[in-house]
């Protein structure tokens, strides 16, 4: 586990190793398309030079907010770029770029971690968690407690178990799926691609991407090694995009109550900054799938796994 009495720029994982399938050697991915090199076309940077009181404390891209790792992440994801394994969706092509927030120059051979949940809102590795409508958990009771405890709690309090907080309440897995979860390198560009599918949603939480960028490890024939983690987040979606897809089979058998993006207790509110993804599909059919992709400005030399980091308000505990 992380060392949290270390300094935050000085924490390093613990050796953190990824099995490769079949023991293959691990390839950086390129990203075809002549883009700009500090982002995609359709965001907007800082450019220093064009303005003469620019100084060099000046960053040359927003910092990319923080948010909760969840309860569900795994850290032995699979390296690979398609992580559909198969999981019925809207086809979804996510780009991402990495890049120094500070100098805009681009992070090479990071190891990027995403994972999300089901159409119907189940994580692999956690079904029996599982709460998306038609996938497990239903409708969540309503009305009050009738044998409601009284007195004063004795004794420690829980540890462990799911947590909405600052990303310190991880759950064990509870199976041995690993669908829609892996980890891909950026290129020399800080480019990295993912095939997946739209996620669906669960009780408490707007439709959304975990992600967590690792740097200063070792990439071998076994997966990737060492290094710390420099960002930990999560991407969202825009209110028309889950509608379109909320149409669609098997998104349309999902009975859970969704929330919105503004309803949100993890989403920072605050865009593109926040996670918020620029997104492309045909309006009027989601169906024949969507490209995602944003550009992820970190800090390479300070470490933001999880513990560092608060949503705007309390979130139900199995809501991350």
């Amino acid at each position: 586990m992380t060392e949290k009495q270390a300094p935050a720029h000085k924490r390093d994982m613990t050796r953190r190793k990824v099995v490769v399938a079949g023991g293959a050697a691990v390839a950086a991915v390129g990203v075809g398309g002549g883009l700009a090199v500090n982002a995609f076309a359709g965001e907007t940077t800082t450019d220093a030079s064009a303005s003469s009181s620019a100084t060099a404390s000046e960053t040359c891209y927003t910092l990319t907010s923080e948010t909760t790792e969840g309860p569900y992440y795994i850290d032995a994801d699979k390296i690979r770029q398609n992580i559909t394994e198969g999981k019925e969706g809207i086809p979804m092509t996510l780009e991402l770029k990495v890049i120094d927030a500070d100098t805009c120059k681009p992070v090479k051979n990071a190891a990027v971690d995403i994972w999300h949940c089901t159409a119907l809102g189940v994580y692999s590795g956690y079904e029996a968690m599982g709460s998306g409508g038609g996938g497990g958990g239903g409708t969540p009771p309503s009305g009050a407690p009738t044998d409601a405890p009284s007195g004063t709690p004795t004794g420690e309090p829980p540890s462990g178990g799911p947590s909405g907080g600052t990303g310190g309440g991880h759950s064990e897995p509870t199976d041995d799926e690993r669908y829609l979860r892996g980890t891909w390198k950026t290129d020399k560009r800080g480019y990295v691609t993912f095939k997946t599918i739209f996620p669906g949603w669960y009780q408490g939480r707007a439709v959304h991407i975990h992600t967590k960028v690792h740097v200063d490890g070792t990439w071998t024939d076994a997966g990737y090694e060492g290094g710390h983690t420099c960002h930990t987040g999560q991407f969202f979606f825009d209110e028309k995009s889950v509608l379109a897809s909320a149409k669609v089979s098997p998104y349309s058998t999902n009975t859970t109550t969704r929330t919105t993006l503004t309803e949100d207790t993890i989403y920072p509110q605050n865009g593109h900054t926040g996670g918020l993804l620029y997104l492309k599909y045909d309006k009027k059919n989601i169906a024949k799938g969507v490209r995602a992709h944003l550009t992820m400005g970190v800090a390479p030399d300070e470490t933001h796994d999880s513990t560092d980091t608060q949503p705007s308000t309390s979130a139900s505990p199995s809501a991350s």
